[in-house]
């Protein structure tokens, strides 16, 4: 539980001014820069499960901050495009069933809206069974496959449902303290996007400790 509420203050450990500085000009141009940023929250992951006490690690570009940002994106448009193509045929039911006249534009807009809505309910909990478990077991082992066996992260849920549970519960709260920075000065939303990603990688370093020798294994 103290590991877990320690995440909401490690990203303003040490040096964190530039390191949220590029971090916010990560996220800005996303989606070019969605392989580095989720490689980087690998390298977040890899460094809390090293030493806790550290700070987060420095903006360093690496075939392995690239590697594993490739594969955690192989892995979320696996788990997302069942969403995606669910989107549409929703969109075209709830349109359907509208029994108030609405103009065009209007007919275009809100049914996929209120699609996007109803999908993002599961598609979140989705991600939120499967995607700290994997990650986590990547930044310890570096091995790409783990973010893929769903079988033994469903298997790890239920064994550490109370660890995972407050896991959980830190990663959406720092999503919600994102959404909720969108009135800061009008740029607070990307800035709160990084926040919540430390968040969620120091979160999700507390489900799978490193081995006994305190340390991770080096990259291959």
């Amino acid at each position: 539980m103290k590991l877990v509420a320690a995440s909401f203050s490690w990203p303003f450990q040490g040096a964190w001014l530039p390191r949220f500085a590029i971090g916010t000009l990560v996220v800005l141009f996303l989606p070019i820069t969605f392989i580095p940023l989720l490689g980087y929250s690998i390298a977040a992951t890899r460094r809390a499960q090293d030493d806790p006490a550290q700070p987060p690690p420095p903006w360093t570009l690496s075939a392995s901050l690239i590697s594993d940002g490739f594969w955690t994106a192989v892995v979320l448009l696996l788990l997302s495009t069942p969403f995606a193509v669910a989107l549409n045929p929703l969109a075209d039911a709830i349109g359907g069933a509208h029994p108030w006249p609405v103009s065009y534009a209007q007919s275009q807009v809100i049914p996929h809206v209120e699609a996007a809505l109803l999908l993002a309910l599961p598609w979140g909990l989705l991600l939120l069974i499967l995607m700290p478990h994997g990650t986590s077991r990547l930044a310890a082992t570096r091995r790409p496959g783990d973010l893929f066996d769903f079988r033994t992260t469903l298997r790890e849920v239920k064994r550490d449902f109370p660890a995972w549970n407050l896991v959980a519960a830190a990663i959406v709260t720092a999503w919600v303290i994102a959404v909720a920075c969108v009135g800061l000065l009008c740029v607070g939303l990307f800035p709160g996007i990084f926040y919540a990603i430390l968040v969620s990688a120091y979160a999700s370093a507390t489900l799978h400790p490193p081995g006994p020798s305190g340390t991770n294994p080096p990259a291959g």
